[in-house]
């Protein structure tokens, strides 16, 4: 496992590897509590989830200071992995499923992780305003932006500002009528088979953060 995240992500210390190391061996005895993920899944843990949500940052950097909320976080995914990857960043991972959170914080406390925090709401009920908002399909993208739209900075100082949904399938009916959107291929990037049709969904709420993704990293 940490020869794959080096061979992804070479800049990786390691605290880092350690902390997604841990994360993956601690998160299946959770599960089988409290059913974050399907069962059925768990042996995919690590290219099914963990690498799943660090795709985001083969195309996205979060600079010291960016405030990310991760909505419909589960067993947090994609917030945790984030978290470990850009520890400068801050994340607030939320779920309306009260004992997702209790998971969420146990995992949280055991991997010492002082950027991440978790709540346990509702989107449309959050008043804090976040510079990004990630997510893992967890309903149709025009439903999720007018859940989370409300919740992000207009005037954000970070480049990346806008929503960032991890999604899978056919969707581009979804999307017309976004305007400025952008879609990019995480099997371009990770090469499993999983990934094949998999996608991450941009969509910028800035003109700064339009174009501000990283070339081929």
């Amino acid at each position: 496992m940490k020869s794959v995240l080096l061979e992804h992500f070479p800049n990786l210390s390691e605290v880092q590897l350690n902390q997604l190391f841990t994360f993956a061996q601690i998160f299946p005895e959770w599960n089988d509590k409290i059913n974050c993920i399907s069962r059925k899944d768990i042996e995919n843990l690590f290219v099914n989830h963990i690498l799943h949500s660090l795709s985001i940052a083969k195309l996205f950097y979060f600079p010291e200071g960016t405030v990310i909320a991760d909505i419909g976080t589960g067993g947090g995914f994609p917030g945790i992995p984030l978290a470990i990857m850009f520890p400068d960043a801050e994340f607030d991972l939320v779920d309306s499923i009260g004992k997702k959170i209790i998971v969420v914080k146990s995992i949280i406390e055991k991997l010492k992780l002082n950027n991440v925090s978790a709540k346990c709401s509702r989107a449309e009920s959050l008043p804090e305003k976040y510079d990004v908002v990630v997510s893992r399909a967890v309903t149709s993208f025009p439903k999720f932006y007018q859940l989370v739209h409300h919740i992000i900075r207009k005037n954000a100082k970070s480049d990346i500002n806008g929503i960032i949904y991890l999604k899978g399938g056919d969707f581009s009916n979804e999307i017309s009528k976004f305007k400025k959107i952008q879609v990019y291929n995480i099997i371009e990037h990770m090469k499993y088979d999983y990934f094949e049709t998999k996608k991450i969904i941009y969509l910028p709420i800035n003109k700064k953060s339009e174009i501000k993704v990283l070339n081929n990293q």
